[in-house]
């Protein structure tokens, strides 16, 4: 097996150590922050026509600008989603173009699959005999999928409240799940305690920004935006976000293509969440550099309901850094949006209609030209949200 790749190092995004891969699974030993890979020159080799030249190869095709060989991937052949056009939606924003990228195309119908790959092929690198992380839901069911493409144990913390298909889908991948009373803190506080514990140090931590391939992997949605619009840069994209690995991955992506000479510039990052959990809006509004944590989190978008994101202040740094906004939707909002890009026949998850609401509020705010092409991240398959989206239509009479 090959195993040569580009990867140069991990550079903490605090205190810029840099450390060897193969001896630092986590975080920074020195300090605690969060790991970035860096690349050397190989990865500024890489070429549009490389790239197209494995079109089809899913997130193996950017091995080149990945921490891992094509060979050496575990792989469910996520990636190479759907870029769908909403022309109605963008009529009704007054903006050139709307674009929906379907991340509920994905194997396990989730965004979380990009960076669940990388974490569980390092974690099986790393001698790991189980995977284990705390999640609203779906990146429990990720993690499990691809643990047992890995032949790895896994364990996920999830909060009660979490949805029935990700729970159960955990199991059915045959996944173990603790499911915690209450909510996602409660979860978090009970996956500490048992990474704490003597007797699972063989467990591999697969939490978000504790790892540093979970936001590796999720770079891989705006290189494949990229490609999709023949290497056009769109005006803006839209990230609902929880803990921020999807705007974080996005921001790291497009320094890495500008990097590459592969594009001049990159797009407008912007952060969406519920009004009722927006640390990162909150702490966008104010002018701080990091989040606090959210005290009273309640909204019905159980997969964005993370009041202390893992990644808050790279996900401030993303938005500022790319001349984007961080923006709040209620919830009914929300799901109209989503519910309205279903009427086009696109399938949006309640999760995606935070992001739809949010390019409205962009839109109305001035923040949207009448020329600008936009690109509204769905994490999630509409399938897997279809309770809360189904009752908010009772609730109109449908």
């Amino acid at each position: 097996m090959d195993t040569t790749t580009s990867l140069d190092g991990l550079v903490c995004a605090d205190c810029e150590a840099t450390h060897d891969p193969a001896a630092t699974p986590r975080r920074c030993p020195d300090c605690g922050g969060v790991l970035r890979a860096s690349y050397d020159a190989a990865a500024a080799a890489v070429t549009r026509e490389s790239l197209a030249g494995a079109r089809f190869d899913g997130l193996a095709r950017f091995s080149d600008l990945l921490p891992f060989t094509a060979d050496s991937l575990v792989t469910a052949g996520e990636g190479a989603t759907p870029l769908v056009p909403a022309p109605e939606f963008a009529a009704e924003l007054g903006v050139g173009a709307v674009y929906v990228k379907d991340e509920g195309a994905n194997p396990t119908g989730t965004t979380a699959d990009r960076g669940t790959a990388l974490a569980v092929t390092a974690a099986r690198d790393h001698g790991a005999e189980k995977v284990a992380l705390p999640t609203t839901g779906d990146a429990g069911q990720s993690a499990a999928a691809y643990a047992a493409r890995a032949d790895l144990d896994s364990e996920a913390f999830v909060p009660t409240r979490s949805t029935f298909v990700a729970k159960a889908m955990t199991n059915v991948h045959g996944g173990d799940m603790s499911v915690v009373e209450g909510r996602y803190p409660d979860a978090v506080d009970a996956f500490e305690g048992a990474m704490s514990d003597d007797d699972n140090a063989d467990w591999h931590s697969l939490a978000p920004f504790d790892t540093p391939y979970r936001h590796e992997g999720a770079k891989t949605l705006l290189f494949e935006v990229l490609e999709q619009f023949d290497w056009a840069v769109p005006d803006a994209v839209v990230h609902p976000t929880g803990h921020g690995l999807g705007v974080v991955g996005s921001h790291l992506a497009a320094d890495q293509m500008q990097e590459a000479g592969l594009v001049d510039d990159a797009p407008a990052l912007h952060v969406a969440q519920p009004e009722h959990c927006a640390p990162v809006v909150a702490a966008d509004d104010a002018g701080d550099d990091d989040t606090e944590v959210w005290e009273r989190p309640d909204t019905l978008i159980g997969a964005l309901e993370v009041p202390d994101p893992a990644g808050g202040a790279l996900a401030l740094d993303a938005v500022r850094d790319t001349g984007g906004w961080a923006v709040g939707a209620s919830d009914d909002d929300a799901l109209e949006a989503a519910v309205q890009l279903n009427a086009e026949g696109i399938e949006a998850s309640a999760t995606g209609g935070v992001g739809a609401a949010a390019a409205r509020e962009l839109a109305a705010d001035g923040h949207l030209g009448s020329d600008d092409t936009v690109v509204l991240v769905n994490p999630v398959a509409g399938t897997k949200e279809n309770d809360v989206l189904r009752s908010h239509l009772m609730r109109k009479g449908v």
